[in-house]
């Protein structure tokens, strides 16, 4: 045998090897793909009907209030007004627009829910400061806003939605990006409120 070819067909050999050792050590030091963030649940469409739900609360004395329930509520023209936490500066915003502008926003008669997260002992004291002309629904662990697709699932609060469900249990509007600084959204809800209250 030719000691340099068989000194060679050691080298390649040694080679290969040393090769193959290094493609998979790259394998297997390769990061893998992020797993993708779980999507909420999808929100009922406008005509479905609202789902229905029982939650505590703190009504406009910031008292606790009895617990709210949406089939009690058939008849009425209900908006829910999901946000992520009492106080923040958003969600001051918007409800103390609801607030101060309820007349112009809401029509007689409409029964409005804002519900978050927060528990009753915080809906107390935010609603005994601000004097909402409405119950704040508490909401712990989300399980309304799921029902709602109003909720990223890991989160701990929600997102900020508005749904107006009509005098027949169905819902007949939803804005599932609504904008606390965005009159625009407040006039569209304002519109759909007339329109399923008749129109008044």
């Amino acid at each position: 045998m030719n000691p340099r070819r068989n000194a060679w067909s050691i080298v390649v050999a040694v080679v290969l090897v040393l090769a193959g050792t290094g493609l998979h050590a790259q394998q297997a030091a390769a990061p893998t793909a992020p797993a993708t963030a779980a999507a909420p649940m999808p929100a009922p469409a406008v005509g479905d009907a609202a789902p229905d739900f029982s939650a505590p609360g703190a009504d406009q004395n910031g008292a606790a209030a009895q617990p709210v329930s949406l089939t009690g509520l058939k008849g009425k023209v209900v908006v829910l007004a999901f946000y992520p936490k009492d106080r923040s500066s958003g969600c001051t915003a918007e409800l103390t627009k609801f607030r101060d502008e309820f007349d112009k926003i809401f029509a007689q008669g409409t029964v409005v829910l804002p519900v978050s997260t927060d528990d009753v002992a915080s809906h107390e004291g935010w609603a005994k400061d601000a004097r909402f002309p409405f119950t704040l629904v508490a909401d712990v662990g989300g399980k309304i806003a799921t029902q709602y697709g109003s909720i990223t699932p890991g989160k701990d609060w929600a997102n900020r939605t508005v749904f107006v469900i009509g005098r027949d249990g169905k819902i007949a509007y939803q804005d599932l990006h609504f904008g606390a600084l965005d009159q625009h959204a407040y006039d569209a809800l304002a519109a759909a409120v007339r329109a399923a209250q008749g129109g008044q």
